[in-house]
């Protein structure tokens, strides 16, 4: 595990030195697609104006997030890793993380769940959405809040409680 912990610190380093002397707004935007209200207004939109799927989608993501939030929060409060901006020192990330911990990565963690449900009901925005999904993990890595493996976990967590829903509710 020490292996991977140092694999990991020095993967983060690598990343986030690539915007140590940026304004990162575009990074901090595409992070902040991630923040929630987005999927809210998509899964409205789908509901009120698509008819083949766009009710069931909608089901099907609160279900989602209502199984995934509390997973999320149970996850954290466990293990408690520090996130790299609050370990380490004479450390500046590019922006004040929501809450304590790191592990997973909440943005990452329902981005992906988002992904995999579009991904489900509609198969053509495939490349799309888990490009727009990984480029929310990316940033929160840039942005200095989060390791790669909290983006990893994160991604997991998003399409296993995606699949899990989904199985649910069809």
């Amino acid at each position: 595990m020490n292996l991977f912990a140092r694999a990991d610190t020095k993967l983060f380093y690598w990343l986030f030195s690539k915007t140590a002397r940026h304004n990162c707004q575009l990074i901090k935007w595409t992070s902040k697609t991630g923040d929630g209200q987005l999927y809210l207004v998509l899964g409205l939109v789908l509901w009120f104006f698509e008819p083949t799927h766009g009710d069931l989608f909608l089901y099907t993501a609160l279900l989602a997030y209502a199984l995934e939030l509390p997973v999320y929060v149970i996850l954290k409060k466990s293990f408690k890793r520090q996130r790299p901006c609050d370990l380490f020192n004479n450390f500046n990330a590019h922006l004040t993380p929501s809450d304590k911990f790191s592990l997973p990565s909440g943005h990452t963690a329902a981005a992906f769940l988002m992904a995999s449900l579009i991904v489900h009901f509609y198969p053509s925005m495939f490349l799309l959405v888990y490009i727009w999904a990984c480029m929310i993990g990316l940033s929160r890595v840039l942005l200095g809040v989060h390791y790669p493996s909290d983006i990893l976990a994160g991604a997991m967590l998003g399409i296993l409680i995606s699949y899990l829903s989904i199985s649910i509710m069809l």
